[in-house]
């Protein structure tokens, strides 16, 4: 069974601004700046360069959005924006 938070497809936008379209049928921009720009951790370390950060993919499994290191943000929370900006 599919979340409604779970994603579908991602765009990028530009810098680091993304285009998520949902299982429930919410399509929102986000901006991760914040999370990108200066990261916490190792992980996110490799997304501070917008070139890689576009390299964003979604993972059918998980549900959410995902980089080439394995990096992934939680759905949940990139749904709750996307619905704030709505």
């Amino acid at each position: 069974m599919t979340a409604p938070y779970e994603i579908t497809a991602v765009e990028h936008l530009g810098g680091y601004r993304l285009r998520l379209t949902f299982a429930d049928g919410l399509i929102g921009d986000v901006d991760l700046t914040d999370r990108c720009a200066n990261p916490r951790g190792p992980v996110l370390e490799p997304l501070r360069d917008v070139e890689y950060f576009a390299r964003v993919a979604v993972d059918r499994e998980l549900g959410t959005v995902v980089w080439p290191n394995g990096a992934d943000l939680a759905p949940e929370g990139l749904h709750e924006q996307a619905l704030s900006l709505a």
